[in-house]
């Protein structure tokens, strides 16, 4: 007996091995990917990167609740080829049912299902998902468990880290007992984002390495492949994913950086054969182009690629910084560039990595430019003509009158300049030196006229005998 239970013992092991380990009976040993990018990671990317070394890819963040309801939402984020696999499909939300409907309509079309849990903008504040998720564990622990029962394909999380290790060692814990197959750990928290973004720490990443026994991918410091390639020996992880490097550099993966308009022409011949918004178009060009459209000599370029819409103009673009920094890049042409230090600089043409200032330089930029900003609005007092200071409003005043200086300015005094009936002032165009209510009345009474209120006897005679005639008529039909 002893012998049959060891035998059905090393059959579980290796079962629960073989599910936990997703990252290579599953998505093939992937150690280069790329995220999930909203408005970035459709198919024409996802395509030119796994062209150029990347192993597996993300769908942009998908949101369950659209998916479910709009089928055309739902079929445009599971556009896909043959050669767009291993594809891993990437949903929020906050309700286990709604994720798990949307899970189980994509899941024919991919190969893992992901739980973003780690987006830290302001919407998905107002929708309380991403890493907003992260202080409701018992919410969390049942999306995720709901999906791993339900689904065929493996489960996974993308999430953000806290600012403790040990809090985000069993935060990830968490995740691997509710059912999560692998965990993709950024090595931020949500606070840093936008000018605080800073660095992302790889002691977090390597302490959840250490602590699960799922595979799990490294987020963050990405710059080229040499970081990847660290990365992995400094943290352990299984393979390491990359977004604002690979978006600046689709060639990351291949330790390569080409003059932009290769893969910016690569990537819009793949848009010809496998659409995509113009918006995400646009974008990408930015981003493969940034230091090139900073120049003041490519402002018209930087126009028509933010104002048009079309290829054609997309093209145009592309063309003609090509055409303009080619000679440049052959070496037909000495490119001078001033430098106000020693550092290694790539020309502004090539793809390269997009390097943000610390936090602590953003936020002594910020708390100047507010220091400017007030001292500018104490110096900057109103004066008239003799050299007195004036407030705002009554600068306002001096200005409307300058702009129609011959516009009667009539004031009126308390105690006169009153109509004779009631205390409201007179008219100025008032025949009978009344208001207008007070004005209507004597015309009405009296049977007067006031071409300044337009009380006109004529006119309410008319319309009287009108009305008289009308009566008659429905009397008549009655």
């Amino acid at each position: 007996m002893s012998s049959v239970s060891a035998k059905v013992s090393d059959q579980l092991t290796n079962t629960t091995i073989q599910e936990t380990n997703i990252w290579k009976n599953v998505l093939g040993s992937p150690e280069y990917i790329v995220a999930p990018m909203v408005d970035a990671s459709e198919l024409a990317w996802r395509l030119l990167s796994r062209r150029h070394g990347a192993h597996l890819c993300y769908t942009p963040m998908l949101h369950s609740s659209v998916f479910c309801r709009d089928p055309k939402y739902r079929r445009e984020a599971l556009a896909s080829t043959a050669e767009d696999r291993p594809l891993v499909v990437q949903f929020c939300g906050n309700d286990p049912s709604t994720l798990l409907e949307a899970a189980l309509l994509a899941e024919p079309y991919c190969d893992a299902v992901d739980i973003n849990i780690g987006c830290p903008q302001a919407i998905a504040k107002r929708g309380h998902y991403g890493a907003f998720l992260q202080d409701d564990w018992n919410l969390l622990q049942q999306i995720v468990s709901t999906l791993s029962k339900k689904l065929h394909v493996p489960v996974t999380c993308k999430l953000r880290v806290f600012a403790e290790i040990d809090k985000t060692v069993k935060y990830a814990q968490m995740l691997e007992a509710a059912g999560a197959q692998l965990l993709t750990v950024h090595g931020r928290t949500r606070e840093q984002k936008g000018p605080l973004t800073g660095v992302a720490s790889w002691d977090h990443i390597k302490a959840v390495r250490q602590a699960v026994t799922i595979p799990v991918f490294a987020n963050g410091n990405i710059q080229c492949l040499q970081d990847i390639q660290k990365c992995i020996e400094e943290t352990g992880v299984n393979g390491v994913m990359s977004a604002e490097g690979n978006l600046y550099n689709p060639y990351i993966f291949e330790a390569c950086y080409p003059p932009s308009w290769e893969p910016a022409l690569e990537y819009l011949d793949l848009v010809e054969c496998y659409p995509a918004p113009a918006s995400y178009i646009r974008g990408h060009l930015f981003k493969l182009f940034q230091h090139t459209l900073c120049l003041a000599e490519n402002k018209e370029e930087r126009e028509n690629l933010a104002r048009n819409s079309t290829m054609e103009s997309f093209r145009n673009v592309v063309y003609t910084l090509r055409d303009r920094y080619l000679p440049y890049h052959e070496g037909r042409l000495i490119w001078h560039e001033e430098t106000s230090d020693y550092n290694l600089k790539l020309p502004p043409w090539l793809c390269q990595p997009y390097v943000r200032h610390l936090p602590e330089e953003n936020i002594q930029k910020l708390e100047i430019e507010k220091i400017e900003k007030q001292n500018e609005s104490t110096k900057r007092k109103f004066r008239d003509e003799e050299g007195n200071e004036i407030s705002r409003k009554h600068l306002k005043k001096l200005k409307r009158i300058a702009r129609r200086p011959n516009k009667s300015t009539v004031v009126i005094k308390r105690g006169s300049n009153l109509c004779r009936d009631c205390p409201n002032p007179v008219s100025l165009k008032c025949v009978h030196k009344s208001c207008r209510q007070c004005c209507r009345n004597k015309c009405f009474t009296e049977n007067l006229d006031c071409t300044g209120h337009r009380n006109l006897t004529k006119t309410r005679r008319q319309m009287a005998i009108e009305f008289a005639a009308k009566r008659r008529t429905i009397e008549n039909t009655i």
